[in-house]
């Protein structure tokens, strides 16, 4: 079949399903790390899974599985103790079962003076967790991490201007889709300071292979993209994405920057948590951060109402169809997600699938 013609995805073998896998031996963004105050906890799900995330009093970052191995009571209700040896722990709010930072049972109250017990056998699944450039990222896999988390270029001017929250009702792998889609901003977004349907130009934009995923290289926005018009100058705008779900937008004007991260965290197989972040050194943020924020926050509400009107048709589990070149990125997605766990089973290095193209289309 020629190039450009219409065909549909081709479903993937039925253990990596498309919307119903996930991939694992991996950074997952979880929060800001603003949001971790020292002595409190949290409780957060990922990827189906409760998990307490928090800070000690001393900044260090804790996360374990928040199910108590006694009575299933949830740990992050509990609070952060201090013991005999200086070690912190986390008590259970039921009957005051502590655990360190490794998971490790610390102690068991309830225990007679001579009933002897080694409770360090006795552990909740600790998960490892790091701060990077202000994100906090938790590592799903069955060992150690053997990677960095990701760093993103054009973190500047300080903490983020802008920071957005929403929940969407779709499994990750649509979420994703949803999100590299460069077609559907004519029909989704219509602003007046974006575009409307009637304004669509053909696009030729050049792709590369970058670490677990793929970016559009650094060019001139489209003309009919408005909103660049605030920046001034002559903006240039490199597109990322990059597994398991992290894409973002660096913008340069100059020596000024702009960075808008879209972090997307699988919840559960129905539910992903987006949360969009904005760095700059520009001073349009100065003077324009509310018209900035009112604009990102419209862009993500709209992606959510499609979201859930997609749903109406996903719930009858259709085939898909794809078609080249503007859903190219979420072909290569698909191969991106098939590639890094079988690397993983077959204990062998990563090859990313995605060759350099030009790809087309109008928008």
């Amino acid at each position: 079949m020629p190039e450009g013609d219409a065909k549909p995805a081709r479903a993937p073998a039925a253990a990596a399903r498309f919307g119903e896998s996930f991939i694992a031996d991996i950074w997952y963004f979880v929060e800001l790390a603003d949001a971790l105050k020292p002595g409190r906890m949290a409780r957060y799900e990922l990827l189906g899974e409760p998990v307490l995330l928090g800070r000690t009093q001393g900044g260090g970052l804790i996360a374990l599985r928040d199910i108590c191995p006694h009575r299933a009571a949830p740990l992050s209700a509990g609070k952060l103790t201090r013991e005999a040896d200086g070690r912190e722990t986390v008590e259970c709010p039921y009957h005051g079962w502590r655990f360190g930072l490794d998971g490790a049972c610390a102690s068991i109250p309830s225990l007679a003076a001579d009933q002897e017990m080694d409770v360090t056998r006795i552990r909740v699944r600790r998960y490892p967790v790091v701060e990077s450039q202000g994100l906090v990222f938790v590592w799903v896999g069955a060992g150690e991490p053997d990677q960095d988390p990701p760093t993103f270029p054009g973190v500047v001017g300080g903490k983020p201007k802008l920071v957005d929250r929403m929940t969407f009702d779709a499994h990750i792998d649509h979420a994703v889709v949803g999100l590299m889609d460069p077609a559907h901003g004519p029909y989704v977004h219509q602003q007046w300071w974006w575009r409307s349907a009637k304004s669509q130009h053909e696009k030729a934009k050049r792709f590369e292979p970058r670490d677990a995923g793929f970016a559009m290289v650094r060019h001139e926005p489209s003309k009919n993209s408005r909103a660049y018009a605030i920046l001034g100058g002559e903006p240039l705008t490199e597109i990322t994405f990059r597994l398991p779900g992290l894409r973002w937008e660096h913008v340069t004007v100059g020596a000024r920057q702009v960075l808008s991260l879209t972090c997307l965290t699988p919840v559960d197989a129905k539910t992903t948590r987006i949360t969009q972040i904005v760095w700059s050194d520009h001073p349009a943020f100065v003077f324009l951060r509310p018209f900035i924020a009112a604009g990102a926050r419209a862009f993500l509400r709209q992606d959510g109402d499609m979201v859930n009107l997609q749903n109406q048709g996903l719930r009858y589990d259709p085939t898909l169809l794809w078609i080249d070149d503007a859903d190219r990125q979420a072909k290569w997605y698909q191969q991106l997600k098939r590639e890094w766990s079988a690397a993983r089973r077959e204990s062998r290095p990563f090859v990313n699938p995605v060759e350099a193209a030009t790809l087309r289309w109008r928008s």
